[in-house]
């Protein structure tokens, strides 16, 4: 089994007080000319990424386990506390007393944690584990440079 990962919480989500510009067509390519004519309303970050600011944080991603769903090393995952798990969602998971991102899957009456990279095997949950859904990762931002 997979020892649980340690993940360093970054803060609870606060209000961005900034937008950006936001382009009324998507980019190919290249770099459009800034006109206002060709701009759309400005992008508020908080509509993509927060739903409910009071229950959301962020956690910074280590590890390899969830590639395969697109979570990387170093990204930073939102998690949100007001979202009730239910089967394929991934979470943040308390895991004897270690933090893991993983799908939470919910079968039969039995319950696992699985990794989104064939390296590592399905996590069964026992009577003997100490288990806590901490939040549903909503969403997985990579920073680029």
């Amino acid at each position: 089994m997979e020892k649980a990962q340690q993940f360093r919480i970054i803060e609870v989500a606060k209000r961005l007080t900034s937008s950006v510009p936001l382009m009324a067509w998507p980019a190919a390519c290249g770099f459009p000319s800034p006109a206002d004519d060709y701009m759309d309303r400005p992008l508020d970050f908080n509509e993509l990424l927060i739903v409910n600011a009071a229950s959301t944080f962020a956690v910074r991603v280590i590890g390899d386990s969830m590639i395969d769903a697109g979570i990387f090393p170093k990204d930073i995952a939102v998690i949100d506390r007001s979202v009730t798990p239910v089967d394929r969602h991934i979470v943040l998971a308390l895991l004897d007393g270690d933090f893991t991102i993983k799908r939470y899957r919910k079968r039969d009456g039995r319950v696992w944690l699985q990794a989104e990279n064939p390296a590592y095997a399905n996590i069964l949950l026992t009577e003997d584990s100490t288990f806590e859904v901490w939040g549903v990762v909503t969403r997985s931002i990579r920073l680029l440079v």
